[in-house]
């Protein structure tokens, strides 16, 4: 059995072990099981112009199911270790706009997202997508690579509570803090920064499995901290032993789509419109994760492209389709997968673990609920500091290239979206190159992805212009 998982996955060929990539997959669930906790709190609370919700209990275990199934999908197919799930930015585009702004139904919101998702498979399928890919200069891909490996360290630092929005009462110009009022004042805070320190040491002294020690390790003194002082601060989860391991999940909204409803709903250009929006949104957030993990993964080339990456963005628009039909948004390569490759994933047996264990947390709850997200977060950071190693490779004496770049890198986690670093980059580095008189020199696919994001950037007065 073990020779036929080596020879399918090409585990020895890339360095790796099964040992390895079970274990980096399990880095991965851990790291991302937030997403059946967060996604429902997005889209499960949100009322429709019927008055219905989707439900928390619903949303979750759908959450569990579709990111399983595609996550073992795209894994057995592809042969790469990136997970996925419920896309962030995606979800509160369909619950906010789609839903709560636009008026449409649940059913009908995600009827769009499967519409999204069809029309993405046919731009990968025509190879648009690779050769979008192909275009994208090698500093901006290092850039995309940094910036997301920024975002995910916010998200760590947010969820693990070490960084805090300011409120607005506060009347600074400062937007987040450290901690409460500048100080640790939570023992879950405490906990997140005892396990930045466990992980960074281990990764620091190349522990074999750190990030995944350091996940069990933060979690044992959690559960001992909360034992001795109670706390009700904790982000996602309290941790503590579960009464029992769960039962039947839900799954009543699964296939509750309606396809052509917000045609007739709201009309066909302002149905066009959102469509637009969930494409470019969906598109570029998973070509900026796929070229930040090919690089951290080492799977890439020189030119940071992946092989068989046609394959891989085909596989990909699928998870689009799924999330829609699941009725949990569009499922998408997953940023915070990069725990699993910082841990040692190569190959697509990785993923396999890690969607058993989104499976299994359908009826599992309980136990893996055990993992706050204080104990997880660090790993998110740890990984950030990986990825931003690609900051080397920017060309930071030519402005043209450095300011788009810059850009790129910074507005990922100040707006919480990889597309919008993507879209804010490209702009930039077409009207900059042109500054210095090298227009002709700039792909005209990257010239028409600027004009689109430009389109995109315009969606609010263009859906209140189409009424």
């Amino acid at each position: 059995m073990n020779d036929v998982l080596d020879r399918y996955f090409k585990i020895s060929e890339r360095g790796s072990s099964i040992g390895t990539e079970v274990r980096a997959g399990t880095v991965s669930f851990f790291a991302m099981a937030y997403i059946i906790l967060l996604n429902p709190l997005i889209i499960g609370t949100v009322e429709d112009v019927n008055g219905t919700t989707l439900g928390i209990p619903q949303v979750a275990a759908a959450t569990a199911l579709i990111a399983g199934v595609v996550t073992i999908f795209f894994g057995a197919l592809s042969n790469y270790p990136f997970a996925f799930a419920t896309g962030l930015g995606i979800n509160s585009l369909v619950a906010v706009t789609l839903v709560a702004g636009e008026g449409l139904t649940w059913p009908q919101a995600m009827g769009l997202v499967v519409i999204e998702g069809i029309i993405i498979v046919l731009l990968a399928v025509s190879g648009f997508r690779s050769a979008v890919f192909n275009a994208i200069p090698m500093s901006m891909k290092a850039a995309i690579g940094v910036g997301i490996g920024l975002f995910i360290a916010m998200i760590g630092f947010v969820d693990g509570g070490f960084v805090t929005r300011v409120p607005d009462a506060a009347m600074t110009t400062v937007p987040v803090g450290l901690g409460q009022g500048g100080s640790i004042a939570s023992w879950p805070v405490f906990i997140f920064v005892i396990g930045l320190i466990i992980c960074g040491g281990l990764v620091v002294r190349n522990v074999r499995g750190g990030l995944f020690i350091g996940i069990i390790a933060t979690t044992a003194i959690a559960l001992v901290v909360q034992a001795l002082a109670p706390s009700e601060d904790w982000g996602m989860a309290t941790p503590a032993i579960p009464d029992s391991l769960g039962g039947m999940p839900d799954l009543s909204i699964v296939g509750q789509v309606d396809l052509f409803g917000a045609f007739a709903n709201i009309g066909i250009i302002a149905t066009t419109l959102l469509v637009f929006a969930l494409l470019l949104a969906n598109f570029f957030d998973a070509m900026g994760t796929f070229t930040a993990l090919g690089k951290a993964s080492g799977l890439a080339d020189e030119n940071g492209v992946l092989p068989d990456m046609k394959k891989a963005l085909v596989l990909e628009g699928f998870g689009a389709v799924a999330g829609g039909l699941g009725s949990v948004s569009s499922n998408t390569v997953f940023a915070d997968s990069s725990a699993g490759v910082g841990d040692g994933a190569k190959t697509g047996l990785a993923n396999i673990t890690t969607g058993v264990l989104f499976l299994a947390a359908m009826f599992l709850t309980p136990l893996y609920e055990v993992v706050p997200i204080e104990a997880a977060s660090p790993v998110l950071v740890i990984v950030g500091v990986m990825m931003a190693g690609q900051l080397t490779t920017i060309e930071w004496r030519k402005m043209e290239v450095a300011i788009p770049s810059f850009l790129t890198i910074v507005i990922m986690p100040f707006t919480y979206s990889i597309a919008n670093g993507i879209g804010v980059g490209f702009i930039a580095y077409a009207v900059m190159m042109a500054f210095a008189g090298k227009a002709k020199q700039v792909h005209w696919i990257i010239w028409l992805v600027a004009a689109l994001f430009l389109v995109f950037f315009s969606m609010e007065p263009l859906l209140s212009l189409v009424g």
